[in-house]
């Protein structure tokens, strides 16, 4: 266990008591149990980062309100979990068991080591933990039988279908392949749909790991360049005319890294025209549901409710719920799906039963499990951007309303220097070039605001340090010269 103090934030008695909810089961007689569970699903739910600071034991006695004894009993136990460390005069930190998650002990999760800005991804939502626990007596359905399900979990393919027809795009539970991440269905739709050689349209800029995967089967993207209100319409039209590509990828829903969204007209004009021209659109809603400003129901109608047997749909719970489930999936024609199960067997046979069953557990009452997120992104997002408007004054940005980044314009191309300089601050950056088909981007930085805002205002501090270093200017000088933020 580490007994370094670590340099985490404190909660106070009274956020802890609101977090705990209702902990105590009735009846039961060993409090110190029940609260030393509560406060263990907070830590593997990730609402008590490792590095946090708890309460002092009166205070936290005072706000349940419990005996100390109890508390004292609680967090014993806690301590011989190895969840909890505490030091004589430095108080109790929330820990973790040697070799959880793979971090070495002596390395907390977040402090002014390492910050990382360069992965937009959220830590698991609430509940996660607890839908574990709801499936595995539920497991024994499935241990009978060989385990394979090359299409997907029933279940899970029905509330996926299910979610596609509450946005307004009927859709039957075998239109839906489950595949291991965004990412892999991407990969089964590249290698079903195009060879090596043909060509593939990207928006520019796009998405990095979909530009690699697109390069991994050696095919060659074409990037139509966004404007700064979203998509160039008539210039994907011409590079439809002009480069034949054999498909199209693209992100319409709060675009990676932009953040721009494609409206219902702009919708039916892309389908239109890539239907003249008999290309297939594979569209990524990675991050549909993180709608910051409204509800995911009432946007734009998706993609393929305008051409059935023209769109292949990707999407993910990587963003929406976690990452660690490692579960996408593929929306499709049934013709194109029962292409796509012949062929998956020369990769794989199917995705974990389990996290299968944890993602259908989640799914059950999706607008319940993702409310507390996009309010928690929403708050984030507004603090990144206030932290920007003061330390980075002369970058310029856009309010996303939905996603998890902000594309920052920076006043000098300076984006690769920045991303090193900020190495030496503790801050890990994707540098612009990152996001280009062939490089370029250098006046532009994505940033996450998928971190908790005490972090995100630290990192953004040191951003600015780092951003006065790289161009020479003090932070003085920057202030005088501030340019409008749009």
């Amino acid at each position: 266990m580490n007994q370094d103090v670590p340099p985490g934030g404190r909660i106070s008695g009274f956020r802890l008591a609101r977090q705990l909810g209702e902990w105590r089961r009735r009846g039961a007689r060993q409090g110190s149990a029940d609260l030393a569970a509560a406060i263990r699903l907070l830590v593997l739910d990730g609402r008590l980062p490792a590095g946090t600071r708890l309460p002092a034991e009166r205070e936290l006695a005072d706000a349940l309100p419990v005996s100390r004894t109890m508390i004292t009993a609680a967090l014993d136990q806690l301590r011989s979990e190895g969840l909890v460390a505490s030091r004589r005069g430095a108080g109790s930190w929330i820990s973790l068991p040697t070799g959880a998650l793979g971090i070495v002990p002596d390395t907390p999760l977040v402090g002014p080591s390492m910050v990382d800005f360069a992965r937009a991804a959220p830590p698991a939502v609430p509940g996660t933990a607890a839908a574990f626990d709801a499936v595995r007596l539920r497991l024994t359905e499935h241990l009978g039988s060989h385990g394979y399900y090359e299409q997907g979990l029933p279940e899970l393919r029905r509330r996926i279908a299910q979610r596609y027809e509450a946005r307004g795009l009927p859709t039957s539970p075998d239109q839906i392949v489950v595949t291991s991440g965004a990412q892999h269905a991407l990969a089964l739709a590249l290698r079903l749909l195009t060879g090596p050689g043909d060509r593939v349209l990207v928006e520019q800029p796009s998405y990095p790991n979909a530009l690699d995967a697109i390069k991994a089967v050696s095919a060659i993207p074409v990037p139509v360049a966004m404007t700064p209100t979203g998509w160039d319409l008539p210039g994907i039209a011409a590079a439809f005319r002009q480069a034949a590509p054999r498909l199209a990828y693209l992100v319409p829903d709060f675009h990676n890294p932009t953040g721009h969204r494609l409206d219902a007209e702009g919708r039916a004009e892309l389908v239109d025209t890539a239907r003249r021209a008999r290309t297939p659109l594979v569209v990524d809603e990675t991050v549909v549901e993180l709608d910051l400003d409204g509800d995911p129901l009432d946007g734009p109608p998706p993609v393929a409710s305008y051409a059935e047997d023209l769109v292949v749909t990707l999407g993910s719970a990587s963003k929406a719920y976690w990452g660690g489930l490692r579960i996408g999936w593929i929306r499709a024609s049934a013709e194109v799906v029962h292409r796509l199960v012949s062929t998956r067997t020369a990769l794989d046979l199917g995705s974990a039963v389990v996290e299968q069953m944890v993602l259908a557990e989640l799914m059950t009452d999706p607008d319940r499990s993702l409310a507390g997120r996009r309010a928690q992104l929403a708050a984030q997002r507004d603090v990144l951007m206030a932290d920007l408007r003061e330390h980075c004054p002369r970058w310029r940005f856009r309010r996303p309303s939905g996603g998890l980044s902000v594309w920052c314009e920076l006043d000098a191309p300076i984006s690769t220097r920045v991303a090193v300089v900020a190495q030496n601050h503790g801050i890990r950056l994707a540098p612009g070039s990152r996001f280009g088909a062939h490089g370029g981007f250098e006046r532009w930085l994505r940033l996450p605001y998928v971190l908790p805002p005490d972090v995100l205002r630290d990192a953004v501090r040191r951003l600015g340090l780092v951003a006065a270093s790289v161009t020479g200017a003090g932070l003085a000088d920057q202030a005088d010269t501030t340019l409008p933020v749009a």
